[in-house]
């Protein structure tokens, strides 16, 4: 539609999606949303801004202590139901690290993957730094539409990384990977409370306005992610100081394709991504069939259309700027309070009245 846009821009306009606090946060957060009432009152279900009323509580060591033993709950509570129904392992003291969405490579379900890559290599190369590891639990869902291939590739990377990982009594104490079987809105519904950190990370410039990172955020998890979508909305409501944020940004990803990148120059400077590539290529991770992954290697090295490795350095960063703030757990838990005071934009309540505002032209009741 860009020549239509270009003709007639005032025809177009976008309104940033949005997502309902009482099914995401009062039906699947319980316990969290039992705390805000007793807090502010219940008017935030109504009027989200209102929860901007939490952030005097950020500094209030007690409601920090309260806060964290609610999300304590809701990890212990995940773990059992995990174990009982599927006979997943998932150690609730462990920081909850989630990807959960649709599987795309835009997504980059497998930059976290190679990234789980390069801290079990490096945790088996070191036992030091094993030993002062903050304990991960990283944890996918999400489904891949039936002819995508790719994305097929990457549930099974996933799976076949985890079942060596978990299966390691080196190292599975301090980093697992799961990918839960079936993902849903039931789903959903238990792993979006539990979570303490959500992985946004697509490719800057290619995410119109999901709304996972929302619900994550909106329920106290910290964001790690690109400037991309939602989340530079997020980042002007919270603080870029209350997430994670890394990676090039959507002008510098198209300076950066047009300049002619060459993923294999990363390949050959950089010993991590190297070691990470080349385990999962010689089948270090799927023994029984050591060239599974060999093709989804190739395309990294010679295409990498959604510049993977061009950003894996910064994620891998990032990543070290999380394990450091996770160890702070009352700046963490401020941090999480902080989120969700500053998430009333992201109500969809507010969307609803920015299409009937500036779209259909009806005024909104009360």
């Amino acid at each position: 539609l860009r020549d239509f846009a270009e003709l007639w821009p005032e025809r177009f306009t976008s309104v940033t999606n949005g997502v309902t606090p009482r099914r995401f946060v009062a039906l699947a957060n319980p316990r969290l949303a039992d705390l805000i009432t007793e807090a502010i009152g219940d008017g935030w279900l109504r009027d989200l801004d209102r929860l901007q009323a939490l952030e005097p509580f950020a500094e209030d060591a007690a409601f920090q202590d309260r806060w964290r033993a609610v999300k304590q709950a809701n990890k212990d509570e995940l773990a059992a139901w995990m174990r009982a129904k599927y006979g997943l392992p998932c150690d609730p003291a462990a920081l909850l690290d989630a990807q959960c969405k649709r599987i795309h490579e835009y997504k980059r379900q497998h930059l976290n993957i190679l990234h789980a890559v390069s801290l079990y290599l490096s945790y088996k190369a070191d036992p030091a730094r094993l030993a002062q590891a903050v304990p991960r639990t990283i944890l996918f869902g999400g489904k891949a539409a039936p002819g995508y291939e790719t994305a097929k590739n990457i549930i099974w990377l996933a799976n076949s990384v985890g079942n060596v990982i978990n299966n390691d009594p080196q190292v599975r104490e301090k980093l697992r990977l799961i990918f839960v079987p079936n993902y849903n809105v039931s789903w959903a519904e238990v792993i979006i409370p539990a979570t303490e950190l959500s992985e946004q990370i697509s490719t800057a410039g290619l995410e119109a306005s999901g709304t996972g990172n929302m619900k994550f955020a909106m329920n106290g998890a910290l964001t790690i992610g690109t400037l991309d979508g939602a989340n530079v909305e997020m980042r002007d409501n919270i603080g870029e100081e209350h997430m994670f944020l890394f990676g090039l940004h959507a002008d510098q990803v198209e300076a950066t394709k047009r300049a002619g990148y060459d993923p294999r120059q990363i390949y050959f400077a950089d010993r991590i991504v190297r070691g990470a590539i080349d385990a999962l290529a010689r089948g270090q991770f799927s023994p029984e069939d050591p060239g599974r992954f060999q093709s989804l290697m190739d395309n990294l090295l010679t295409r990498d259309p959604f510049l993977v490795l061009a950003d894996f350095r910064s994620y891998a960063a990032c990543q070290s700027v999380v394990e450091q703030a996770y160890r702070d757990p009352k700046g963490w838990a401020k941090k999480s309070i902080l989120n969700v005071a500053r998430m009333g934009f992201f109500s969809s309540d507010r969307t609803i009245r920015a299409y009937g505002q500036e779209i259909w032209g009806v005024a909104a009741r009360r």
